[in-house]
């Protein structure tokens, strides 16, 4: 039996002052708007369209080695995670909670080339900024063209 969907929202709503794409949790503003009258299959398809995005955006600068070992040290630090999720969701829900303090091999995590001599601050910061670009491209290929305006 699947997991009812949550709602993504973190708390830090920038549809609600007019952006197309939340700043906080990366829907679409008419996906903010109307979440609580979605089905269940509605949510889980926004919430598979962010996990998506979210796990490609981190794997492009940090590698899971070890998933479990992951999970381990997540669930010690007790920060929540969804175990249905792709890892790499995790590492971003960890980088969340304290950057500052996380040491990737003792997370099982590995940095990309390219990410090596950044701290995990700015790779947090970077994932960020990259999640929210994919879906505000997404939005803007995919949802603004057939946006119906009223006037």
């Amino acid at each position: 039996m699947l997991k009812r969907v949550r709602t993504p929202c973190i708390g830090v709503c920038s549809a609600s002052l007019g952006d197309d794409v939340c700043r906080g949790c990366k829907r679409f503003s008419h996906e903010v708007i109307d979440w609580n009258a979605y089905s269940e299959e509605q949510r889980r398809t926004i919430a598979q369209r962010l996990e998506s995005f979210l796990q490609q955006v981190v794997a492009n600068k940090v590698t899971v080695k070890d998933p479990e070992k992951l999970q381990l040290q997540i669930k010690h630090q007790n920060i929540r995670i969804d175990d249905q999720q792709d890892p790499h969701c995790w590492v971003f829900n960890l980088l969340k909670a304290g950057a500052s303090q996380v040491e990737p091999e003792e997370f099982g995590l590995q940095l990309q080339v390219a990410w090596k001599d950044k701290s995990l601050l700015e790779i947090k910061d970077a994932i960020d900024q990259d999640y929210y670009a994919l879906s505000c491209a997404y939005y803007d290929r995919y949802i603004a063209p057939g946006k119906v305006d009223d006037e």
